[in-house]
């Protein structure tokens, strides 16, 4: 059993929120929000110059909380290890939730924001 479900079965539902939010949905959506900027880019796209150039810098902010998830998992162990209550072992789930926190900070650093007005540049000087 995943440990949302088992804190959400075990009553600790504002925990498994956080950790769902947190290790689930920020990453997925921080994914999806970079393939948007990066298809947008590659495809010269003129839709929404400005949006685009917000939803960048809402990434550039996010990213640093990704790591709550860690910290809040970390938490749970202590607390399990301090009172016998468990055994936890990190699995191979916990390697593949740290090369996505990684990987998506290196993505939001490495795209330059500036792509996206460079469609608009090309017709000034034309």
């Amino acid at each position: 059993m995943s440990g949302v479900a088992y804190l959400w079965r075990s009553g600790s539902w504002p925990l498994a929120l956080v950790v769902f939010v947190a290790s689930v949905l920020v990453p997925l959506l921080k994914i999806l929000s970079m393939l948007l900027l990066l298809l947008t880019v590659h495809w010269r796209s003129r839709w929404a110059p400005r949006q685009r150039t917000r939803l960048y810098r809402l990434l550039e902010v996010v990213g640093p909380w990704s790591m709550l998830d860690i910290y809040v998992v970390g938490l749970l162990v202590a607390l399990v290890q301090l009172q016998s209550l468990a055994t936890i072992k990190a699995g191979p789930g916990a390697i593949a939730f740290g090369a996505v926190v990684v990987l998506t900070m290196l993505s939001a650093m490495h795209f330059d924001p500036r792509l996206i007005w460079d469609v608009f540049e090309e017709d000034d000087e034309r």
